[in-house]
């Protein structure tokens, strides 16, 4: 498989034994599962009443109250706290429009916390699909914005490529043009994906990037490869695709 090619993870929560699907439980752990489930179908209730509340309250103070709770999730050492509190806010936040969503759920997206950035991306995406221009410029925000090294970088040009947009050519032009070896290692793999033949000129001016990348593998395993090589391959890819 070239390196350029190589299928991304998927986040999947353990699978439980056969003996645990199987076991019949007796009457007692029926009875105390029937009350956790009353209690999960009470909590779900709450859930939705308050996404209610929340979307029919002033939206400026939402936006703001959420992106003050992100800076505490980012900063959060428990990881279970922060994965409730930005997956949260992740849901919240599809229920709004706007610059400052789209800001707060690229800074979501750039947690390393895997289920939220799942979410954000999700949000992402299902607005990209609906409101693009929205999302575009918040992508090109965000280039300005965040650190070379933010990890919304190497996501970003992933969620962008499966949007059927003509726009979206011209974005990962931009990501192109990133001073961070990895991020650019990033951009190039979703242009390979997306298979544009109009993405070829920006990726050839990497042909001559000596920079050192590490790729990573589906078993977990890494290993370096020349910036410029990986650019080569990836001009040979799309041309061979189209």
């Amino acid at each position: 498989m070239n390196k350029l090619a190589r299928p991304r993870p998927e986040f999947r929560g353990p699978r439980p034994s056969a003996a645990r699907r199987s076991a019949v439980p007796s009457p007692r752990h029926a009875s105390s599962a029937a009350e956790l489930l009353d209690a999960l179908f009470e909590a779900e209730r709450t859930v939705r009443r308050l996404h209610k509340e929340l979307g029919r309250s002033d939206r400026t103070a939402v936006l703001t109250a959420i992106a003050s709770a992100i800076i505490g999730a980012l900063q959060e050492r428990d990881e279970r706290e922060a994965t409730v509190r930005l997956v949260s806010c992740a849901q919240v936040l599809a229920q709004f429009t706007g610059d400052q969503t789209v800001d707060l759920l690229i800074d979501i997206l750039g947690s390393e916390i895997a289920e939220a950035h799942q979410v954000a991306g999700e949000v992402l995406s299902e607005f990209a699909l609906s409101r693009f221009k929205e999302v575009a410029l918040g992508v090109e925000r965000a280039l300005q914005r965040l650190p070379q090294d933010h990890a919304a970088r190497l996501e970003l040009p992933f969620l962008l490529q499966e949007i059927p947009e003509p726009g979206v050519v011209k974005l990962l032009q931009l990501f192109l043009q990133q001073q961070d070896p990895q991020a650019l290692l990033a951009a190039l793999e979703a242009c390979v994906e997306r298979g544009d033949p109009e993405l070829l000129p920006a990726i050839e001016a990497l042909r001559s990037d000596r920079r050192i990348v590490e790729l990573g593998d589906e078993e977990g395993e890494t290993e370096q490869a020349e910036l410029g090589q990986l650019a080569t391959e990836a001009c040979d890819l799309i041309r061979e695709g189209a």
